[in-house]
């Protein structure tokens, strides 16, 4: 292999313009592998709360606090650990959250009171938001300009690929050995995952490349070589537009940051609240409706199928529609939807086309984001860019469970739940036109590549 001299900008244009190689592949498949991880460790709570609510005879308010416990992890996972991507590692960080979870998960099999449930969920919550943030990152500094939007849809479709493969299996075992099982098989498959990440993930090449940690020369001429590049003599000089000092959220709120990463937080915030409405209360509120409950699992399931169809089809038409445009879409179809599943929650083979198709939209409008953050950020910012507005967004996915619990104590049922959560996806549309061309000031997009 040659070795030549090059600077950040060429090893970052030489990723984003070659073709990908089986290395840079590979880091992505551990990525999927990881989101579908999350997708399932996020969602195992929707599956196993008729178990968990019977149990213990959880009220409304009760039941969303627990909905929201994992989120409330995941903020504070996405807000504090994700940060210490950008100064520690991308790798090291996703190593340290994957073992979070794994313990988070083991030990919920074993709670004994609500209260220790919902703590330990917390804990794993914590861990799964270091893993998203970081991982995003990953996916998008390993994918060529070329595919990274397909990239980015396709690592999202892990989410709910985990969610629909994880609770089929749950189903059968909650069935079979109670809600329990559940939280054990995550643990078991969370556990699987550290040696499959430790071999598989690399570190990130702008990691390495600006914060230069020890033998990050030796580091970053292995990456390139597994990517059939030329290796490099001395390390690139990396500079930043960073103000000496100055801590990470000041800067994304500095312009001309500023005014990116408000409309980013806000439809987030608005967008996850929508989606964790659907994803962690539908079973739960067909079952209310009159549904058995294998029937309300199943319906959690197909949001997830959906989810998968949608974000893999999405995968391919972002390489040819502008992924702005292709979220804000996403965006107004989920709340259409979202009507329609309202209207037929009694009727039980439209409400699952239906609800199969708002998955699909839901999840597409969640990728979609997922692919657009990190192109707003430098490198020396994006993980804590990525961590804010997953952090800020958990906020409303947090809310939503918990507004959700008090208002079914009040006696709101599933119809009006879903029309008022209809709004939330409108809410995020709104925020996220302010970045699309021709929909008002349109916003300069860096490119990572």
């Amino acid at each position: 292999m040659n070795v030549v001299d090059r600077s950040t900008a060429d090893i970052r244009q030489l990723v984003a313009k070659s073709r990908m190689s089986a290395h840079q592949l590979v880091a992505i498949a551990v990525c999927v592998g990881l989101n579908m991880l999350d997708g399932f460790d996020v969602l195992v709570m929707s599956f196993t709360a008729p178990g968990v609510s019977a149990e213990w005879r959880l009220t409304g308010s009760e039941l969303g606090f627990l909905f929201s416990a994992g989120l409330l992890g995941m903020a504070a996972g996405a807000l504090f650990l994700a940060p210490r991507a950008d100064k520690f590692g991308r790798r090291t960080v996703v190593m340290a959250s994957v073992l979070i979870v794994s313990l988070g998960m083991l030990f919920s099999g074993f709670a004994r009171s609500y209260a220790q449930l919902a703590s330990l969920r917390a804990l794993t919550g914590i861990g799964i938001g270091g893993i998203l943030a970081s991982a995003t990152v990953l996916v998008a500094e390993y994918s060529s300009s070329r595919w990274r939007s397909t990239c980015s849809f396709l690592y999202t479709s892990g989410y709910s690929l985990g969610a629909t493969i994880g609770g089929a299996i749950a189903a059968v075992l909650i069935g079979r050995f109670g809600w329990r099982s559940a939280f054990e098989f995550g643990a078991a498959a969370s556990i699987i995952m550290l040696p499959v990440a430790y071999w598989g993930l690399p570190e990130s090449l702008d990691f390495l490349i600006m914060r230069q940690p020890v033998d990050a020369l030796l580091k970053l001429n292995r990456l390139l070589a597994k990517m059939r590049h030329a290796t490099v003599d001395v390390l690139p000089q990396y500079e930043s537009s960073a103000v000496p000092g100055s801590g990470s959220l000041r800067r994304l709120l500095t312009p001309p940051l500023a005014r990116p990463t408000i409309l980013v937080w806000i439809a987030f915030f608005f967008m996850m609240g929508g989606y964790y409405f659907v994803f962690s209360w539908t079973p739960k509120l067909l079952t209310s409706s009159g549904l058995t409950a294998q029937q309300g699992i199943n319906s959690g399931v197909l949001l997830s199928l959906g989810g998968i169809a949608g974000t893999v089809l999405f995968a391919f038409v972002a390489r040819v529609v502008d992924v702005r445009r292709l979220t804000l879409g996403c965006l107004l179809a989920s709340a259409v939807l979202m009507g329609l599943f309202a209207m037929n929650t009694t009727n039980l083979p439209v409400a699952l086309i239906a609800g199969v198709a708002l998955g699909g939209m839901s999840t597409s409008a969640m990728a979609g984001f997922y692919a657009l953050t990190p192109t707003l950020y430098d490198a020396d910012l994006r993980a804590s860019g990525m961590g804010w507005g997953i952090g800020v967004g958990r906020i409303g996915a947090i809310l939503a469970p918990l507004a959700t619990g008090v208002l079914i104590d009040h006696s709101w049922h599933a119809v009006p739940l879903f029309y008022l959560f209809a709004g939330t996806f409108i809410l995020a549309s709104l925020a996220l036109a302010g970045m699309v061309p021709g929909a008002g000031r349109a916003l300069p997009i860096r490119a990572i590549g």
